[in-house]
């Protein structure tokens, strides 16, 4: 029967189909129906009566931009979290922003040109605050439009703020309750300290940028009270340090030598014997010779370090002679090593770690007592050092020096170049300052962290076993007080003696106590409240700090939901969270914080499965820099290649397995091109094929699974086995997370589909053997069609909607309105994404079918490679072909799939044969280099067994996977 062209398309399902296809814009369209229909919101209703899966989204900063790392990390959530919605779950999925801290105060410092502490004071906390809330919503709507644009399905509107009163009324309950339970105390420590903000930073905050630089270093002498002309040596990368020194710690263990140094007038000095080239660099010289060092120094003495110990010397300074009396002695500590300096460390208890503890051991300092430090909060020193008063320390390292020299009590100075902490917003050079803070006794759960770091389930598993079990194993208490003003303020009430400590857990609590009630709890809101004590000591006045941000972000469980003032039920019931995604960085971050919290409140982890990504960095391998340009703009790549490309890209990468990916665009390209371009292609040939079908059959094409099932032919029953196969791999890897699995098992079926199945079948499909065989192709293709667009959906959001958009077409249910096909079926649902994914059907599974066109795929690649090394055309016949199976199951698969087989390599006559050890020649190739560290001088006699085994030796090997060599 014959039909005019305009016949054809009004009866045509799809009509003419566009030639190519532009993903970027196809996903425009797509972005406007899901707002058309409210998709997100709608696929929550109709989950509302769900399993709860609970989800927990880490805060950014809203003060910039989102880059490829939040753009991963957002992949692998919405991914995730399409996933378990599709698999049955009710999935909330909040935003969420970090509001306060280092990040927003440094904004307001640059536009305000703020440097110090008194100038905010000064301006008044109120105005500086309005000015920092100010900021942290700029980049919202920013966020919210590229979020959308990726595709990815998440609430904007009900987001959680760090800065909500409710937040942050939440993060005072923690608090409390951990105050409560003794987890908290005040004390002194060694903090990283950044003199331009005034505040201690985390070690965290602290390792985020180390630079090279140069400082001075000096080796200054100490001389002995008990003999003023022998002097200890003490060598030090901080001289600004010095004023404060209060002790000389030494290795009792270590060999110390008395020496004459004859380059210095005969001076008589104390060092470590194998630490004589810090002041003789020409004993480090190879050719240095016992002459030469006779003409530098002679020793007089020898000693071990517990000799020196309890030894007095001369201060370097007196300012602290007075107030520190049993200061300016030898003290002795394993700390102290062979490897730089001269085997006695100067201590300044209020600017090292190290010296800190030392002190306090023996007593020098008392813990909790004031320690001498005269460097205020911006860096400069007091009246106590009037020689340097109001000078910056690092500046002052010089002059300190040249006093020094003209004491007499400078040895050496030289440059040092070494590694050192920059404060990651200003970056100014941090120092180690010892300041009041309030901390979290980390070190006093640390047993139960480490046993709740084992009831989780971490992606990849080393990042969980190796990198975070070891920091918290060797976890310090945490300082969680910061000495700012937009933050969260610590809830603690303290009397002028700091006897009496009230701590406030409520907004309630606050006004039951105070007679204020309030509703913001800002610095500028509560610092005037007073509390009256219960012990005569007048009224009580709110500590100056507020939280270190990431005390709020690792409460972000409970303060988003308003916990326990809210919410109490839904808490409960979903916590610990099922699932959080973030990068590497944040083992020291967000994890880490989360699971303190969590242990400290109710002895449980805060979630129970993590995939952490690796970091996105530039082409060249370099971080990628908005100043250097060394990559391309997030929306540049989408607006080219499309949202569905770059999240493919992303995701079926190294960086989900933690590792490193090298952004190239030309890689997400790539996925168009050998993705989604040849899937696209498939689909248009079916509805091209389905049209032709119509055209001829006169009748509309409606798809029976039935059909399908009922196929005997083998390409059709290798496809559909291997689609419910894919689907239960993707279930399967799915719940245990394995991104890096499922990905490139998909993007392999793909290529499986549109490269073997479709060329296998297109003219059958297309009817030309007849339109019977073209019905079972159709239906068989449409199956495999609109399961991939059921399967697919939680990676490639948006070609996902434009295929099931099509398919649903074909399906009985399209339109339906009957209220016995649910509104969430296939056909009959607005979109793929209210879908639930197919499930296996195990009586469908074939193994033997797909295992017999994995052999046939193989061997036809074999005779392709062989044609293409010598050259000969594909559209010239081979006389003759002989396939070497490595088993009869192999011989035996070709010789089921022999017409396809013979048809894909264009050959006149196959041969078959097991008999691959008399054709092929077996070599053994071992890793010499891995072997080498193992064998050592056996290396030789291994290599010449190696290459003398015969090829029975080999197979044997081959099939029991062990041989014997020299023994």
């Amino acid at each position: 029967q014959q039909h005019s062209l305009q016949d054809i398309l009004e009866m045509s399902t799809f009509g003419a189909l566009a030639d190519k296809i532009s993903f970027p814009a196809e996903e425009e369209k797509t972005l406007a129906y899901w707002t058309e229909i409210d998709a997100f919101k709608t696929s929550l209703k109709l989950s509302e009566n769900k399993p709860e899966y609970t989800f927990y989204d880490g805060p950014p900063f809203a003060t910039g931009l989102p880059h490829y790392g939040h753009i991963l990390a957002g992949t692998i959530k919405d991914t995730v979290t399409r996933f378990a919605h599709q698999t049955g779950h009710h999935v909330s999925r909040r935003f969420g922003w970090d509001c306060h801290g280092l990040p927003v105060e440094y904004e307001i410092d640059q536009k305000l040109k703020i440097t110090g502490r008194q100038m905010v004071l000064d301006m008044g906390v109120a105005n500086y605050n309005a000015e920092c809330r100010g900021i942290v919503t700029r980049y919202t709507a920013e966020w919210e439009k590229t979020v959308n644009r990726l595709g990815r399905w998440i609430d904007f509107k009900n987001d959680y703020k760090t800065m909500d009163p409710e937040f942050m009324e939440s993060v005072w309950w923690v608090f409390d309750t951990m105050f409560k339970k003794g987890l908290v105390y005040r004390g002194y420590k060694v903090m990283p300290y950044s003199t331009y903000c005034g505040t201690p930073l985390s070690n965290f905050e602290a390792g985020l940028n180390y630079k090279d630089v140069n400082d001075p270093a000096a080796v200054v002498s100490f001389p002995l009270e008990s003999d003023p002309n022998v002097s200890l040596l003490a060598w030090t990368t901080t001289p600004w340090t010095l004023p404060s020194n209060l002790a000389l710690c030494v290795n009792e263990k270590f060999e110390y030598v008395k020496i004459i140094d004859k380059t210095r007038g005969n001076r008589v000095f104390i060092l470590l014997e194998k630490r004589l080239g810090q002041i003789f660099p020409e004993v480090n010289k190879p050719n240095c010779t016992d002459e030469i060092r006779a003409t530098l120094y002679e020793v007089v003495e020898r000693m071990t370090g517990d000799k020196l110990v309890g030894l007095k010397y001369t201060p370097l300074f007196n300012y602290f002679v007075a107030t520190c009396p049993q200061a300016f002695r030898v003290v002795s500590d394993s700390y102290v090593t062979e490897e730089g300096g001269t085997g006695i460390v100067h201590q300044a208890p209020a600017f090292g770690e190290d010296d800190y503890r030392v002190c306090l051991k023996n007593d020098i300092v008392a813990k909790g007592e004031d320690l001498p430090c005269p460097v205020d909060a911006n860096g400069l020193f007091t009246a106590e050092v009037p020689e340097f008063v109001g000078r910056g320390v690092k500046e002052a390292d010089n002059d300190i020096c040249a006093l020094l020299k003209n004491n007499g009590r400078l040895v050496l100075k030289e440059q040092y170049a070494h590694s050192y902490p920059f404060c990651w917003r200003s970056e100014t050079p941090l120092i180690y300052k010892a300041v009041p803070s309030w901390f979290v006794s980390v070190e006093k759960i640390k047993p139960q962290l480490l046993a709740n770091n084992s009831l989780t389930y971490w992606v990849p598993a080393f990042v969980q076993e190796k990198r975070f079990h070891n920091w918290l194993a060797d976890a310090k208490d945490w300082a969680i007080s910061r000495n700012r003003f937009w933050g969260t303020p610590i809830p603690l009430w303290i009397s002028d003696d700091l006897e009496e400590i009230v701590t406030i857990g409520s907004v309630e609590e606050l006004y039951q106590l105070s007679g204020v009630r309030v509703t913001d709890l800002h610095k500028e809101h509560v610092d005037h409240i007073t509390i009256p004590s219960k012990q005569g000591k007048g009224l009580l006045k709110r500590v100056d700090e507020v939280f270190d941000c990431w005390f709020e972000s690792g409460s972000m469980p409970y303060a988003q939901m308003h916990y326990p003032f809210e919410n109490k039920e839904r808490f409960t019931n979903g916590f610990p969270a099922d699932f959080i995604a973030e990068g590497l960085d944040q083992t020291r971050g967000w994890f880490y914080t989360l699971m303190v919290i969590s242990t400290c409140l109710f002895d449980k982890p805060a979630f129970k499965n993590l995939i952490v990504n690796g970091l996105v960095l530039a082409a060249d391998g370099k971080k990628m820099s908005k100043r250097l340009k060394n990559y391309p703009a997030p929306e540049i790549v989408v607006n080219e290649c499309g949202a569905d490309a770059l999240r493919l890209y992303l995701i079926n990468s190294p960086v989900v397995r933690a590792d490193v990916l090298k952004f190239q665009q030309e890689g997400v390209v790539e996925v168009v091109r050998g993705v989604l371009l040849p899937w696209f292609n498939t689909f248009r040939f079916f509805t091209q094929c389905v049209d032709r079908w119509e055209s001829i059959s006169g009748t509309k094409f409606v798809p029976n699974v039935e059909v399908s099932k009922g196929s005997t032919n083998d390409v059709d029953v290798w496809i559909l086995a291997a689609t419910v196969g894919l689907v239960e791999f993707v279930h399967q890897e799915m719940k245990a997370y394995r991104l890096y699995t499922v990905v490139p098992r998909l993007v392999d079926f793909i290529d499986q589909l549109t490269k073997w199945y479709i060329r296998l079948n297109r003219f059958r499909i297309k009817g030309e053997s007849s339109q019977e065989e073209a019905l079972v192709g159709l239906n068989v293709l449409y199956e495999v069609l609109a399961t991939m667009s059921q399967i697919m959906a939680p990676f490639t959001p948006f070609f996902t909607e434009y295929l099931y958009q099509h398919l649903r077409k074909l399906h009985p249910n399209y339109g339906s309105t009957d209220p016995a096909v649910p509104v969430d079926s296939f056909g009959r649902s607005d979109s793929v994404h209210y879908l639930m994914l197919p499930v296996p059907d195990e009586s469908r599974l074939n193994a033997r079918a797909v295992a017999r066109f994995n052999t046939l795929q193989q061997a036809v690649t074999l005779a392709r490679i062989a044609r293409e090394r010598r050259h000969i055309r594909n559209n010239l016949p081979l006389r003759s072909v002989t396939v070497v199976a490595a088993n009869q199951e192999d011989v035996e698969a070709l010789q089921y799939l022999h017409t396809y087989f013979v048809s894909e390599i264009n050959a006149l006559d196959v041969q078959l044969s097991t008999e691959w050890e008399k054709m092929c020649l077996l070599k053994v190739q071992p890793n010499w280099k891995d072997l080498g560290k193992r064998l050592g001088k056996q290396m030789k006699d291994v290599a010449k067994a190696v290459n003398e085994l015969t090829t029975a030796q080999i197979v044997d090997f081959m099939n029991t996977g062990e041989i014997t060599i020299c023994g």
